[in-house]
């Protein structure tokens, strides 16, 4: 795993493969949290989403590699449905 406190806001996340994940919101406790518009469609839309620091490959630049590929990395993907963000 890299360096995950390099990790800041409106970082893109990209898979191993290259695609576009989504776009950091902030680290919280072990977990990327991505931003609602990253969240996905239908009952998906407008939650927060989080991706696992295990997965991070590395930190390059002003994006966030992760170590699956974006499909593999999405299956991963907590959803947040409750209480105020």
């Amino acid at each position: 795993m890299s360096d995950t406190a390099a990790i800041r806001e409106h970082m893109d996340v990209i898979g191993a493969d290259g695609v576009h994940v989504g776009t950091v919101d902030r680290v919280v406790g072990q977990r990327i949290k991505l931003t609602r518009k990253d969240s996905g469609e239908g009952h998906h839309k407008g939650h927060h989403h989080f991706i696992p620091l295990g997965l991070v490959a590395e930190v390059e630049g002003d994006r966030v590699r992760l170590s699956a590929n974006g499909d593999v990395a999405v299956s991963f993907e907590e959803e947040e449905t409750g209480g105020p963000v």
